[in-house]
């Protein structure tokens, strides 16, 4: 349906001081902070974790060497999603405004629309992040206890009790991620590189990751944190996760979570020349996903 000139009736009389309601600021790329982003030219894109070795076993005088296999351990798929609106507005109702041009008023609302569509969809999988019902390649949710590996063991991700996020949570999950394997057991040196928080956290991860002394301590004691520089890349709020307990450790383990750009994003109108309404369309095409759930550490919070 056009919008017309009843929908804007105040615009059309004389007298009006003001319009507002679409100048409001908004939160930048927050999912640029998370994912990485590639571009792709497929209706989907597949990506394959492969086993490597095991442990070289000792060789015997004269006897013949060992001979290992490889595997593929399993495979994440990428579905690009079409995000497209659009508005029309009737030719009367862009004669008679008397104050702004409603196309660029509303191309900017339609602006804002998309890009907080984007924005929900990327924390869709932080948020459904410990949510048995949302699974990856190795078929289990994002962060769990027992994500499987061909070897016959298994990596963790969370904590085994979920905790709050404070000096205690943080130094454990650290040491985890330390101790995570590959696919055949072998240990990898896997590092944080990120702490992600909703804005709730915000002010706990600005005193765990900047203050020079422990947190919340009469003691002398250095604030280990920040002086290892175990969490190089400092934090970052991302306003759209819904739960204000949860938080999370990227990792730098390659191929984690991904953003694919299928088709970035246009913009187009024209006119409809029966009825003389303007059409105005926004429309682009990606995905949000995980390879390797290594790529994070979560706990859902106490």
């Amino acid at each position: 349906m056009a919008i017309s000139r009843a929908q804007l009736l105040k615009e059309l009389l004389p007298g009006l001081n003001a319009l507002f309601g679409m100048e409001y600021a908004k939160y930048g790329e927050e999912h640029a902070e998370i994912y990485e982003t590639e571009s792709s030219d497929r209706s989907f894109e597949e990506e394959t974790k492969l086993s490597g070795f095991g442990a070289a076993p000792v060789k015997n005088e004269g006897s013949a060497i060992s001979y290992d296999n490889a595997q593929e351990a399993w495979t994440a798929r990428y579905n690009h999603e079409t995000i497209a609106m659009g508005f029309s507005i009737t030719e009367e109702a862009i004669e008679d405004n008397l104050y702004d041009s409603l196309s660029s008023r509303y191309t900017k609302a339609l602006a804002r629309a998309m890009a907080y569509t984007k924005q929900v969809k990327a924390a869709a999988i932080l948020n459904n992040a410990f949510n048995s019902s949302y699974t990856y390649g190795d078929g289990k949710e994002l962060c769990a206890t027992d994500h499987p590996l061909v070897s016959g063991g298994t990596n963790s991700n969370e904590l085994a009790t979920p905790a709050d996020l404070n000096e205690t949570s943080l130094e454990a999950a650290i040491i985890q991620i330390a101790g995570w394997t590959d696919e055949r057991g072998l240990l990898i040196a896997a590092k944080p590189s990120k702490l992600v928080v909703p804005p709730d956290l915000q002010f706990v991860a600005d005193r765990l990751m900047e203050t020079e002394g422990r947190v919340g301590t009469a003691d002398n004691d250095i604030n280990a944190l920040r002086n290892m520089g175990a969490i190089p890349g400092g934090y970052t709020v991302n306003h759209y996760l819904t739960d204000t307990n949860a938080w999370f450790l990227l990792t730098d383990i390659p191929n984690g979570l991904k953003h694919f750009v299928r088709t970035p994003m246009s913009t187009s109108m024209d006119a409809d020349f029966d009825t003389g309404n303007s059409r105005y369309k926004a429309r682009e095409r990606y995905s949000f996903g995980v390879s390797d759930p290594l790529g994070i550490f979560g706990s859902a919070g106490a």
